[in-house]
């Protein structure tokens, strides 16, 4: 399946792209954003990063013709500063990061991202890294399941889950994306497996955020990314599920309100000044044409700040 990037002219028109500015794509994934932002570059330059070789890969060949404006760098935007330092740049700006899973990423059934696949339990973003789906299902103890699909899925049944879980690996391991959402169906109640929502979704967006530590990896992007923009820099982050909206809210708000001196001190102390200012009060959603087309729109939330 083609990858449709998501709020694309939304989160453009909030970079204020400048033709001879320098940008950052922190998720390039399959590059649909960023064919969008270097194309907009005159003597510009875009820095295009992902933690997928493969994506990096597809990237490059779906950018062919802009080689000249475009840096790509296998890495992980948790490293935000040091990729940047290491690539020689000091500041940028605009970055975008796109905190999804791409379209290639889910249908490929190698990866063991969708439960609409039978694979093998695998969602590294990168294949360098050691911890697997398979792993955390087959070797974690069952109250930490049960902690993670409750926290991270925000999944109701996540006792009885992580319960059946233990259970059936105590026979056999718990191999594929197919023997979970088995396991999965048979510990919640008949009227859950109604719903419209898959009953896995909850429980493999869980597991794909601790696989690749996704609230570690944005909180440390997050503390280091303003810092890296030029002033008048904005900063544009799309996020599909509360909890990357809540931490990009909480973030952008502390780095946008500065003296965290008590308020009845005559004169700030702390000397913390502001870094940003928000743009977005409330974040950006998808109109309802888009939502259509794109499922993967319908929990999307564009935020932006500006470096100030």
């Amino acid at each position: 399946m083609e990858h449709t990037p998501v709020l694309l002219h939304e989160s453009i028109d909030g970079l204020c792209i400048k033709p001879d500015g320098l940008y950052i794509d922190g998720t390039t994934g399959r590059a649909g954003h960023a064919f969008e932002i270097v194309k907009r570059l005159g003597t510009g330059q875009l820095i295009a990063i992902d933690r997928d070789h493969e994506a990096i890969n597809e990237a490059k060949k779906q950018l062919s013709g802009f080689e000249d404006h475009i840096t790509f760098i296998h890495g992980n935007y948790r490293d935000l500063t040091k990729l940047l330092n290491d690539a020689g740049i000091r500041a940028a700006d605009g970055m975008l990061f796109d905190l999804g899973v791409s379209s290639p990423q889910l249908d490929d059934a190698r990866r063991g991202f969708s439960y609409m696949q039978d694979a093998r339990l695998d969602m590294r973003m990168d294949k360098r890294d050691e911890l697997t789906a398979y792993d955390i299902i087959n070797s974690w103890q069952e109250d930490r399941l049960r902690k993670i699909f409750f926290e991270y899925g925000e999944e109701r049944y996540s006792k009885s889950i992580a319960s059946a879980i233990v259970r059936k690996r105590a026979y056999a391991p718990v191999s594929t994306t197919f023997e979970l959402n088995d396991i999965i169906l048979s510990a919640i109640p008949a009227a859950a497996r109604r719903e419209p929502q898959h009953p896995s979704k909850r429980c493999y967006q869980a597991l794909r955020i601790v696989v690749n530590d996704e609230l570690g990896a944005l909180a440390e992007m997050l503390g280091s990314a303003p810092s890296m923009l030029n002033r008048g820099g904005r900063l544009c982050v799309i996020s599909f599920h509360s909890l990357e909206d809540r931490l990009v809210k909480q973030t952008f708000a502390s780095r946008a309100k500065g003296c965290i001196c008590p308020k009845d001190m005559p004169v700030c102390a702390c000397g913390i000044v502001p870094e940003l200012k928000v743009i977005t009060r409330k974040p950006l959603i998808a109109g309802n044409e888009e939502r259509e087309s794109n499922t993967r729109a319908r929990s999307a939330k564009l935020r932006i700040a500006e470096r100030i």
